[in-house]
């Protein structure tokens, strides 16, 4: 077995908002127009995406979440050029944006509150797809008032190959498909209708979860993982069973950290999870005989 990164280092941030940002060279902002709108951010999944197709001056305040450490992917120097909000009506009231970026899961009481206040509230999403993750970055540059094409910005942060590219241009993988595990937080597995699944497959991996007839957020034990090991055990959890030192014995398996920021948003963090997985996957084919 090979243990690629350390397991005991795993993200706690906000499980159910999903925390990611981009680590990755952002696409170049392009001018927006002279009564582009403010924005106060109450999710961190939207601050990611917003400081990258915003000018600063649009940005009001993000959310508290992108200003602790591990708590997201920004980078920690981006994210102290803006002013945090802890989600409160009454502070976000007196920053007076034209526009509150919120998740579906904002309280109704908040979200009443600030329409009563006059101000406007655009709520998002999880994006399973890539296609979502894609329709949410053009709905907020469109939101932005960018000048530039929100699909052209968007495929550029998603990072999403030329579909006029050949195979060989795109380094495909050549070998068997591995099958991978993605155990997470609480030892339980990603559902088929995720986008990290469908970047897993895009990379070149078949599902172990499938294979076992598991679905979403389904429990994984530490027994079934030794009984039946995936080629790629992809850890983003630190329970005792994820640390458990059996999984160092593994024979024909390699156990690698999968930091969670990059697959709970859509967003920025895509482009690194699959620069991630097409190294992983490209290593496979690098030790076959």
């Amino acid at each position: 077995m090979i243990v690629t990164r350390g397991l005991s280092q795993v993200w706690f941030g906000v499980a159910a908002v999903a925390l990611a940002t981009g680590c990755s060279p952002a696409p170049e902002k392009a001018g927006v127009r002279g009564d582009a709108p403010t924005f106060v951010s109450l999710n961190p999944c939207l601050d990611a995406i917003l400081v990258e197709v915003a000018e600063a001056n649009q940005i009001l305040s993000i959310s508290h979440y992108s200003h602790q450490p591990g708590g997201s992917r920004m980078d920690p120097e981006v994210a102290s050029r803006f002013a945090s909000n802890g989600g409160t009506a009454e502070e976000i009231i007196a920053l007076g944006p034209d526009i509150v970026l919120a998740s579906l899961f904002l309280p109704p009481a908040t979200k009443a509150a600030l329409e009563r206040a006059g101000l406007r509230v655009e709520t998002f999403g999880s994006p399973t797809t890539l296609e979502q993750s894609a329709q949410q970055i053009e709905r907020l540059i469109d939101l932005v008032g960018s000048e530039a094409s929100a699909k052209e910005m968007s495929a550029a942060m998603l990072s999403l190959p030329d579909s006029n590219l050949t195979a060989d241009q795109l380094d495909a993988p050549r070998g068997p498909e591995p099958s991978v595990l993605l155990w997470q937080a609480g030892q339980i597995v990603a559902g088929q209708e995720t986008l990290i699944a469908e970047l897993l497959l895009e990379a070149g991996f078949t599902s172990h979860a499938e294979k076992l007839g598991l679905a979403q957020a389904d429990y994984v034990t530490l027994e079934q993982v030794l009984s039946d090991p995936p080629d790629l055990l992809l850890v983003a959890g630190d329970s005792l069973g994820q640390q458990h030192p059996a999984l160092g014995k593994l024979e024909g398996t390699r156990v690698h950290f999968f930091d969670p920021s990059l697959f709970y948003c859509g967003g920025p963090s895509v482009a690194d999870a699959r620069e991630e997985l097409r190294d992983l996957r490209r290593s496979f084919d690098e030790a076959q005989p």
